[in-house]
């Protein structure tokens, strides 16, 4: 259980839950300021002159919000957004076919974007700068490539390992940003607005508590709020105290510093190996 807890993989129920929480607007998302200051001069300039946000690259470890960013940046631009991720796509087919749908405007979210494929990412250098595509029609010399126009559009890319981008893909993007570990104050703010959402009664003590123990990671702070929350329906009177905090992450075998089971066997297999 402490592992569903902990690591970044989302069931289709902590997927729901998590969009209920999410913020939707830069002035509802807590902490980052100093990448919500530079994303909305980079929006309102946008809406000012009337044209599409330059293409943004958000970076960072699982769980800080790069797709909330996302989000909310299709959100403050009032443009649709189209979500994929860099694993869906394994041939420059399917990226040909995501752009030649998007409108005018609208915001392509492509998460994981470290992971495609390569013939699809040297398309994205030319739909990324020029706005259009050679599709190319059939096979060997007599191959021919036909040019097609895109709307202009807005790429988001969400990377963990910005790292294993090449240098021609991050030199397209306008506007990158690095997400940073959240201080314990932010994630006591994450808890308590997630808590007034999901109608929880929590103890101040109770707030502090989840957020030493999440790790920095909003998602993590999240998982941990709805597992005490459980554990107070099941075992208490449904509100959450000190007490019933420290009994529940103890049950879910989380430790004062929010290693799981899993991480703390990780760590004891290292020290044996290289102790």
């Amino acid at each position: 259980m402490s592992e569903e807890i902990m690591h970044s993989s989302l069931s289709p129920e902590e997927i729901t839950a998590e969009q209920a929480l999410r913020p939707h607007s830069l002035q509802e998302f807590v902490g980052q300021q100093r990448v919500k200051d530079q994303v909305d001069l980079l929006l309102r300039a946008a809406r000012e002159r009337g044209a599409p946000s330059d293409h943004i690259l958000l970076s960072g470890p699982p769980g800080l919000g790069k797709t909330t960013l996302a989000m909310i940046v299709a959100s403050e631009m009032g443009a649709p957004i189209r979500v994929t991720s860099g694993p869906a796509i394994t041939h420059a087919g399917d990226l040909a076919s995501i752009l030649s749908s998007l409108v005018e405007g609208e915001i392509l979210f492509l998460d994981e974007i470290h992971r495609m494929a390569r013939p699809a990412e040297e398309m994205l250098y030319m739909a990324m700068e020029d706005f259009r595509v050679d599709v190319v029609v059939g096979k060997g010399p007599g191959a021919t490539a036909i040019p097609l126009s895109l709307p202009h559009f807005t790429l988001v890319g969400a990377t963990t390992r910005a790292g294993l981008l090449p240098a021609p893909l991050r030199d397209r993007f306008g506007f990158t940003a690095h997400l940073d570990f959240y201080d314990n104050d932010d994630i006591a703010k994450i808890v308590i607005r997630s808590a007034d959402l999901l109608e929880i009664s929590i103890s101040l003590e109770a707030v502090s508590e989840l957020g030493k123990r999440s790790r920095g990671t909003p998602r993590i702070a999240n998982r941990l709020l709805r597992r005490v929350r459980d554990y107070a329906q099941v075992h208490g009177n449904g509100s959450i105290d000190i007490e019933t905090t420290r009994a529940a992450l103890l049950m879910y075998e989380v430790d004062q510093i929010g290693l799981d089971r899993l991480d703390n066997s990780i760590l004891r297999a290292l020290v044996e190996q290289f102790g």
